[in-house]
């Protein structure tokens, strides 16, 4: 899903090149966010946040589920805007449907990959299908460059196969791991992949060196570097490392997406599901989705499409984060 929140908070996220890397693992907890209605489905945000705004060019973050569709009533959001990033979705469990304004019907489905790229503008609706009973998985976006943030539209789809290593499993949906390379088409180098860990199983990654790493965990206490990172949790590894060493102690599997990137060396502004570098440029984007123009149209779901909030009465603006 995307930030459909009825007031959303901005989000100043700066480049991260300058800071010094951390000693350790930084391990970030999540707050919980309502979207939609009564009956809204809770996610969990771990980026952006104020201790960390970017992971390489991966700024925003939700994780949902197990969610309960009876009792939720799932996943339905309106046709919506975006600039400026990527959205990445990948489940655990459920099945979405997501309709585009490039014409696009597809179906988010458990361990495949859907990315879209919105650029100049698009929109899209995700609907959670009447046949999911339980509802699992991670939304995330990636910022596009200043060179590339303007591009035309475009979608992808990627079921990657899962590479075996003594201990776990990895799933590579974008960039390369463990002898595998995802074919899918990104601005800024990236690295995204599902890793699930066998009880008492260690996998120990070579990762780049110019990468800073997020971890961010689904199931099970799993040791990153041999600091324990929680579900719900993002465990925050700097630059410099050329190898990951994941644990699970537990008696049961554990579940992670790891997330990586080179720090990404520009200043954004984020706004509801607007990425863009000033405070006009998101006011510009706001009136051309209310207006009806740019972004184009979804045919074929069932609802009008999603208002835009009230922008704050302050100018938003980019600001790098505290070191």
């Amino acid at each position: 899903m995307s930030n459909t929140e009825t007031r959303p908070a901005e989000m100043r996220c700066g480049a991260s090149v300058d800071e010094a890397p951390a000693a350790g693992v930084e391990v970030l907890t999540a707050r919980d966010v309502p979207l939609g209605g009564p009956r809204a489905m809770n996610v969990r945000r771990t980026l952006p946040q104020r201790a960390r705004t970017l992971i390489g060019a991966w700024c925003f973050a939700d994780h949902y589920g197990p969610d309960d569709v009876a009792e939720s009533g799932g996943m339905d959001v309106a046709p919506h805007p975006h600039i400026g990033l990527q959205t990445v979705s990948w489940l655990f469990s459920g099945e979405i449907e997501h309709r585009d304004s490039l014409g696009t019907h597809a179906f988010v489905r458990p361990g495949e990959l859907n990315l879209m790229t919105g650029g100049f503008g698009i929109c899209h609706s995700e609907v959670s299908t009447p046949g999911t009973t339980v509802l699992h998985g991670v939304q995330l976006w990636v910022a596009l460059p200043e060179e590339h943030r303007d591009t035309e539209r475009d979608f992808q789809h990627h079921a990657p196969v899962p590479v075996a290593l003594d201990g776990g499993t990895v799933r590579v949906f974008l960039g390369s791991l463990a002898g595998d390379t995802s074919p899918v088409t990104t601005f800024t180098p990236l690295l995204g992949a599902e890793v699930t860990l066998a009880p008492g199983g260690t996998v120990s990654l070579d990762v780049d060196t110019a990468f800073e790493h997020g971890v961010l965990v689904d199931g099970g206490d799993v040791r990153v570097d041999g600091t324990t990172v929680r579900p719900t949790e993002l465990g925050y590894v700097a630059p410099g490392r050329e190898r990951l060493t994941l644990t699970n102690d537990a008696t049961r599997t554990a579940r992670l997406i790891l997330l990586g990137g080179p720090p990404f060396p520009e200043e954004i502004v984020m706004w509801w599901n607007f990425i863009g570098r000033s405070h006009d440029e998101i006011v510009q984007a706001r009136e051309d989705w209310m207006k009806g123009d740019r972004f184009g149209e979804v045919h074929g779901y069932d609802g009008a499409p999603l208002p835009a909030p009230e922008l704050p009465k302050a100018p938003l603006k980019a600001r790098r984060r505290a070191r």
